[in-house]
């Protein structure tokens, strides 16, 4: 099955805790291999993990679980391509280097990226953004 949503960190973070309830229940509506994450949602999990002191070893074995669910798309050289294009027309911003690499990847397999920090996304061409915090 080909996938329809990519999921941004903060939506993942917010599956892992379960909270809030309605990522879980739209999460829940749909088909295994519907939903993926980017390598690079991954890397920036995995830094999350690595930060989290004593709560590392219960982050790690939400994080393990969580990726048994949800497959981690490659970031290949058609979302490296993408990346260009996202780059250039969001150059202004500089400190959002993780989310042009994330919007390039859901661009590069066109997916509609799911995140609750709409804004961040919003000003790029072509990519498809969803909140499932404020769907009702």
């Amino acid at each position: 099955m080909k996938p329809k949503y990519m999921l941004d960190t903060n939506i993942c973070i917010y599956l892992m805790k379960h909270q809030p309830v309605e990522v879980k229940k739209r999460f829940d509506q749909c088909f295994v291999g519907e939903v993926v994450i980017s390598a690079i949602t991954l890397a920036e999990l995995e830094y999350g993990v690595t930060c989290s002191g004593g709560a590392a070893p219960a982050n790690r074995a939400q994080l393990d679980s969580f990726i048994e669910d949800v497959p981690v798309a490659v970031f290949d050289a058609t979302a490296a391509r993408a990346y260009g294009p996202a780059r250039f027309a969001n150059r202004e911003r500089s400190r959002d280097a993780l989310d042009k690499l994330i919007a390039a990847h859901a661009m590069a397999l066109g997916v509609t990226l799911v995140t609750n920090n709409e804004a961040d996304f919003l000003t790029y061409p072509g990519l498809v953004v969803e909140n499932w915090v404020n769907r009702h």
